[in-house]
C-alpha cells in the first residue's frame, strides 16, 4: 500500500457501467518523513468513504480490485484506509 493525500474529487459523467456507482478522487502520495505532498499522483476509487483532505492508504495495480467494492471492476487504485495517525521515530508526522 501506498500513503497519500486525497487532494481534489473527479466526475466522469460517462464511463464503462462497472464503473457506475463508484466514487473517484485524485490522491497525491506522501513524503513518509516530512508527511509533504509529493509530485505525482492517481485517481483512485474510493472504497471506505475518504474526503478531500483525509490521509490514505491506497493500492495500485491487481491489488486495488481486492475490495468488496471493486472486485472484478476494471480500476488501478483503490483507497482502502483512512489514516488516522502517522508516527515515525516517536514523532507524530499527521494526526486526523
Amino acid at each position: 500500500m501506498i500513503i497519500g493525500k486525497v487532494i481534489g474529487t473527479v466526475v466522469a459523467s460517462r464511463k464503462e457501467d462497472e464503473l457506475s456507482g463508484l466514487k473517484f478522487l485524485a490522491v497525491a502520495p506522501l513524503d513518509l518523513k516530512t508527511g509533504e505532498v509529493k509530485a505525482g499522483g492517481v485517481v483512485a476509487v474510493d472504497a471506505v468513504g475518504a474526503g478531500v483532505g483525509e490521509v490514505v492508504l491506497y493500492a495500485s495495480g491487481s491489488s486495488a480490485r481486492q475490495t468488496t467494492v471493486t472486485k472484478d471492476r476494471p480500476v488501478d487504485a483503490t483507497i482502502m484506509a483512512i489514516v488516522d495517525t502517522l508516527e515515525l521515530g516517536g514523532d507524530v508526522i499527521y494526526q486526523k
